[in-house]
């Protein structure tokens, strides 16, 4: 017993010195994030779901970006939970933290997806929605319990959306902070990547030999 006695607590001390850096780093995020807007307050009279799945609320992080984890106000919080679409909004009911509610108007975009946050399922077997946080988008997922209920929940939250908003169904979500009416967004294609269309060539002269 004595000989393994020093690989014992070798290993125990780098198990703490990794706890620690997490718990560093994790203050340090929630400190960088201090200006981070609070989620909106859950409504009292917000009646009956359209649709609702038990599941795991995987997190929230910056829109586009499935590594920027939100810590702040318990939004980086891996739970389990109750996902309930309402027509004024969509209802997280968190086991072991606050509920999140995300108001219908500021929705911005829902998708299906396989990963975000150190979250790997099943492709398409997440539902994330793209919203607005004050003056941040960000990204939320949740993982129905059982995968049919994934595409009940994205239609349902689609349905919220404006009309004319784009709602893909996986892969790459839409910019996550257009809407209806916003001014159209700038070709950013370098002009010399860009192939000339066949109206740009002059007509060849067919008597030139």
């Amino acid at each position: 017993m004595h000989e393994y006695l020093p690989a014992i607590l070798i290993t125990l001390a780098v198990c703490v010195g990794l706890v620690a850096l997490v718990g560093v780093g994790w203050r340090n995020r929630l400190r960088r994030q201090g200006g981070v807007a609070a989620p909106a307050e859950v409504p009292p009279g917000l009646g009956d779901p359209t649709a609702t799945a038990e599941g795991q609320y995987v997190s929230t992080t910056t829109a586009g970006d499935w590594l920027d984890r939100i810590a702040v106000h318990s939004l980086g919080v891996r739970t389990n939970a109750t996902l309930e679409v309402h027509d004024g909004g969509i209802l997280f009911v968190r086991s072991g933290t606050k509920d999140l509610y995300i108001p219908r108007a500021d929705l911005a975009g829902v998708r299906r997806d396989s990963g975000m946050a150190g979250k790997f399922v099943e492709r398409d077997g997440l539902v994330v929605l793209t919203w607005r946080l004050g003056d941040r988008a960000v990204d939320t997922g949740f993982r129905p319990r059982r995968p049919a209920q994934a595409a009940v929940l994205h239609d349902a939250v689609a349905a919220l959306l404006p009309a004319g908003d784009p709602v893909p169904r996986s892969g790459a979500s839409a910019d996550p902070v257009a809407r209806p009416g916003d001014a159209p967004l700038a070709d950013k294609t370098p002009a010399a990547d860009k192939t000339p269309a066949a109206d740009d060539f002059p007509a060849a002269d067919k008597d030139n030999k």
